[in-house]
């Protein structure tokens, strides 16, 4: 070793800051819950927003994405070239976006949450995981080796177990709960395997250098590494709720408090989705064969499984509202599962549509889980018949999830909806997995019928007095219909924008 090289990392506090702050604002949360009297823990929340929203302005400074840290010193590393890629952290374009998207959504998610936190659940516990499972999430699309992809993952996992059971007393939330960490579980013990056999067949746990090694592994580690490719793929797949690992999701999202089915929602889609891009178009591009004809069957089954669930929801059925989206979010992952498995037969390019979808996705998702939030404060029951005349009660909350249906569902004035699925399908198309794009063509169908029968259903003459009753909105709920409606309609005005914003934001 020469004289002047050192083994001590340098740490370049800007580049890891939006998760940084986020982390030291849910420890000042938890803390100070201990000394703020129960009359003012409404303050908690409040910080919480402005902790998140502090870590959102962060982004601006990384925003040329290319700053590093955490990175191997030439002493540790084998191979001279990659030198300059085998880092633990990068804030690249890909890893802005998406922390953009989680950071947003976790702060659309506390201001649905402020009115439970002031009437159900315990402020300081809450604003504290949440926060938490917000920083894990954030370091995800940063990590750029293993060991700090599954810490990531874990970080954003744990504390979403307790927030979906965090409401005391009810039975349904324990039972959610304990069926998401079981799983969940299982999930990371397989992925932690599949590591475990990637480490042994390349030596390393660098992405960059993981794609270099796997060319190389000899004949007789082969097949432990094509074990290792497939087992790590399992753990993001299960979060980001792709068939057969789907079968957390309905009973988690109707026992959970309403903000948090909305979070796990988005949030948790976004943590799997940026674990399978990181993973497959980063670390195992030589193993593509693997990865790609399995992904692509588990998009033809994820969308097709949660597009006919969703179709089968009785309306009058006690928490059919929060069921609906729960299977239409299983069925939104078989489309962002669609460019990441044409990846591996086109450009890595191919991605960005899985990004571009996945913002317009967040955006409505969390729109629709607010108008539902706001129903439910005058109809707990949370089901879809709960809706039927919205229109002659709020009119202004029935146009905003009537916006965000037809969003989902990918019909104007939806526009951005409606270019986002066009721009999966290209991805399929161009990749030449017609028969996969055949497939989505049919369920972009089937996901009409129920999209459309709820939005009829708004506009429906009312059948009783209470129907008509105004509803008030705590101000709170109204600000998150308010910024998603707005950032829908503004992304729908300029869906060019969107796209290229995203498709070009990746390494």
């Amino acid at each position: 070793m020469s004289a002047t090289t050192s083994l001590v990392q340098s740490v370049d506090w800007a580049t890891i800051a939006p998760p940084t702050l986020t982390a030291l604002v849910a420890l000042g949360v938890l803390v100070a819950d201990l000394f703020v009297p129960a009359a003012r823990k409404q303050v908690l929340g409040w910080v919480s927003v402005a902790g998140l929203a502090a870590a959102l302005v962060l982004l601006l400074p990384l925003r040329a994405g290319d700053r590093a840290t955490f990175c191997l010193t030439p002493a540790a590393q084998t191979d001279s070239a990659a030198q300059t890629a085998a880092c633990s952290y990068t804030a690249d374009h890909f890893t802005l976006v998406v922390q953009l998207l989680v950071l947003g959504g976790a702060l659309l998610t506390a201001l649905l949450s402020l009115p439970a936190t002031r009437e159900k659940l315990p402020a300081g516990e809450y604003w504290f995981l949440l926060l938490s499972s917000a920083a894990g999430a954030a370091l995800l699309p940063a990590s750029r080796d293993l060991a700090t992809l599954v810490v990531a993952l874990e970080v954003a996992s744990l504390p979403a177990f307790a927030l979906v059971g965090l409401k005391r007393g009810d039975r349904r939330s324990s039972e959610a709960a304990l069926k998401f960490f079981l799983s969940s579980v299982t999930a990371t013990a397989v992925t932690l395997l599949g590591v475990s056999f990637v480490y042994a067949a390349t030596g390393t746990l660098h992405l960059t250098e993981i794609a270099a090694r796997l060319d190389e592994v000899p004949r007789q580690l082969q097949t432990l590494a094509e074990a290792g490719v497939a087992l790590t793929l399992v753990g993001f797949a299960f979060k980001l709720a792709a068939v057969p690992f789907h079968f957390w999701v309905p009973d988690t999202y109707t026992g959970a408090p309403l903000p948090v089915a909305a979070y796990l929602s988005v949030v948790g889609k976004a943590v799997g989705f940026t674990g399978l891009i990181l993973v497959t178009v980063v670390a195992f591009p030589p193993y593509a064969d693997v990865w790609g004809p399995a992904l692509a069957v588990l998009a033809a089954l994820t969308m097709t499984a949660g597009n006919v669930a969703a179709l089968r929801q009785d309306p009058a059925r006690p928490g059919s509202a929060v069921r609906l989206l729960a299977w239409s979010s299983v069925a939104q992952a078989g489309y962002l599962l669609v460019p990441i498995g044409a990846a591996a037969y086109s450009s890595d390019e191919q991605v960005g549509a899985t990004v571009a979808y996945a913002l317009m996705y967040a955006v409505v998702n969390l729109g629709a889980f607010a108008v539902v939030a706001l129903v439910a404060r005058t109809h707990p029951g949370k089901r879809i018949a709960d809706h039927a005349g919205l229109y002659a009660a709020s009119p202004a909350a029935a146009l905003a999830l009537a916006f965000f249906l037809l969003n989902l569902a990918g019909l104007p004035p939806g526009i951005i909806g409606l270019f986002a699925k066009v721009t999966v399908f290209s991805s399929a198309v161009d990749a030449g997995l017609g028969w996969l794009a055949v497939v989505m063509g049919v369920n972009v169908v089937i996901g009409l019928a129920y999209y459309l029968r709820w939005t009829a259903l708004l506009f429906r003459t009312p059948q009783d007095a209470i129907a008509t009753e105004p509803r008030r909105a705590p101000a709170p709920v109204t600000l998150a219909i308010v910024l998603t409606a707005a950032a829908g309609a503004v992304l729908s005005g300029y869906p060019q924008f969107a796209l290229r914003f995203a498709t070009t934001a990746l390494f």
